[in-house]
């Protein structure tokens, strides 16, 4: 396809051609890396290859938009990753030059990003490539079901499991990213909560730096999940307060903060693209593990909670996983705002943390918690006494451990309110604010309640919080009268996917 002949990237219109009074990067810079100088198409500097910016700014190829394109050689040093070179463009002269020459017809990063996307789709060479780690969580689940159900079109997304890609082993991860060379890498990977020092260490530390700095090699951007375990309590708590890097730090804190300066440090010293998305108590559905609010749920479902083990007015944030997948995409696509940036991504109302319990309760229906709130020296004293009983045990051959989360039993007597001023500063501000945990309660409910008495993990409850598919009933009291109405039609439980039939087909093609 010519340059004259190319389609624009928005809409019928035809292109711009390249001005030949306009001079290109190369032309300027004098690199010897330009068209028609020699050299073989490997050695042509990636800007000049770039056809997908042909005409932009009037330059032939990427020639006056180089600035976006990742391997360019510039003062004898191969650049490009654009984290680690968009300070140094905007002082370097051409770029002045070009936004001199073109005053309001200069298009802003953010426009060249969403050329080079439209314009490789149109030319069906193009998905960007992701990496989810850790894809078989709640928060990688999410966004894997997110990018493949509405952006399949623009994405491939790679999501593998850890005997693929373990992050306790380098070469697992050096293996894996020399083969598919992903263009982002978003890390949801978690150890458990009492994983101990060793798990905390290997992948929520080294783990995570070794893949920052994968991604830093390939030059692609790096998006951290962290967690407000490293944050103080208060109030209004900022993305630049954390608890101080101590032996008293539990494990799992220590680990993230560590991960967390790291990543800072290789953004100042050595140009990673990344971002942390930091966030607080964790609500949704398609969590297979029984952690974090799942863990209150399961409580106050078991009627193991007597009491509010929690004081009047206590408040923390929560974050609702269907939100997170939007701004993760915005994030990709907005480098330039979110680069070496930590944001809360957290509801901008704080939830009472007993209000909250006495809501489940009655949306279980069932009597306990009582409404009575157990100080928390008491608590702290049952917790103690319980945790020697267990390790008394140990010695018989019973091998019995506390839910993960006492060990932040001390955070359910604090408040803990994450600021969201930075969040709602952003271009993407605050999403759908009116959508809280008690919103979703109800169907949170539903969800878990079915899955949990499905493995009978807790008793009975009210059957109007079962989900259940249509025929169950008839599943377990009449099976040959729902196979008979099923065959016959009487019974439509069964989807229909006759829309799949290609029409222009015989049926002797299926």
């Amino acid at each position: 396809m010519s340059r004259q002949n190319q389609k624009a990237i928005k809409g019928d219109n035809i292109s711009p051609s390249p001005d030949p009074g306009k001079q290109n990067c190369w032309e300027v810079m004098q690199c010897g890396r330009g068209p028609g100088q020699g050299l073989d198409q490997e050695h042509i500097c990636p800007a000049a290859r770039e056809s997908r910016l042909d005409g932009v700014h009037g330059g032939q190829n990427a020639g006056r938009a180089c600035w976006v394109v990742a391997g360019t050689c510039c003062g004898g040093e191969v650049r490009g990753a654009f984290a680690q070179t968009i300070t140094r463009c905007r002082h370097c002269m051409f770029y002045q030059q070009v936004v001199s020459e073109e005053k309001k017809a200069f298009l802003d990063t953010v426009s060249l990003f969403q050329k080079l996307i439209e314009a490789g789709k149109k030319l069906g060479r193009i998905k960007r490539r992701g990496l989810i780690v850790g894809g078989s969580g709640l928060i990688g689940g999410t966004l894997m079901h997110y990018f493949k159900s509405k952006h399949g079109d623009a994405y491939e997304i790679l999501d593998p499991n850890s005997k693929r890609l373990s992050l306790r082993e380098p070469e697992d991860i050096k293996s894996y990213l020399e083969t598919y060379r992903p263009d982002f890498i978003v890390n949801c990977a978690i150890p458990p909560l009492d994983g101990g020092a060793q798990l905390a260490y290997e992948v929520n530390y080294l783990g995570s730096i070794n893949l920052a700095k994968a991604a830093m090699a390939l030059r692609v951007p790096f998006i951290h999940f962290s967690s407000a375990a490293l944050q103080p309590m208060g109030q209004r708590v900022a993305e630049d307060d954390h608890l101080p890097l101590s032996t008293s730090m539990p494990f799992y804190p220590r680990s993230k903060l560590m991960a967390e300066m790291t990543l800072k440090h290789l953004h100042e010293t050595r140009g990673l693209d990344y971002t942390v998305i930091r966030l607080g108590v964790v609500y949704g559905k398609h969590d297979h593990k029984i952690q974090g609010f799942q863990r209150l749920l399961f409580s106050i479902a078991t009627q193991s909670m007597m009491f509010l083990l929690t004081r009047p007015g206590v408040r923390h944030s929560y974050t609702h996983t269907e939100k997170i997948a939007p701004f993760v995409h915005h994030v990709l696509q907005h480098r330039e705002e979110f680069t070496g940036q930590t944001y809360h991504f957290v509801d901008p109302e704080p939830v009472e943390l007993s209000r909250l319990i006495l809501a489940v309760k009655d949306a279980l229906g069932v009597k306990k918690p009582r409404a009575i709130h157990v100080p928390y020296s008491m608590a702290s004293l049952g917790g103690y006494s319980l945790k020697l009983f267990l390790r008394m045990l140990r010695p018989l051959g019973y091998d019995g451990r506390l839910p993960q989360e006492v060990m932040f039993l001390d955070k359910f007597y604090q408040s803990q309110i994450l600021s969201v001023a930075k969040l709602k500063k952003s271009s993407f501000g605050l999403p759908d604010p009116e959508v809280t945990v008690f919103s979703e309660l109800p169907n949170i409910v539903r969800y878990y309640v079915a899955r949990w008495q499905h493995y009978n993990l807790i008793p009975t409850v009210d059957r109007d919080l079962l989900q259940t598919a249509p025929g169950t009933k008839a599943f377990q009291d009449t099976p040959r009268d729902l196979l008979e109405g099923l065959h016959s039609g009487r019974h439509e439980y069964l989807a229909d996917f006759e829309s799949l039939r290609d029409q222009d087909l015989p049926d002797s093609q299926f």
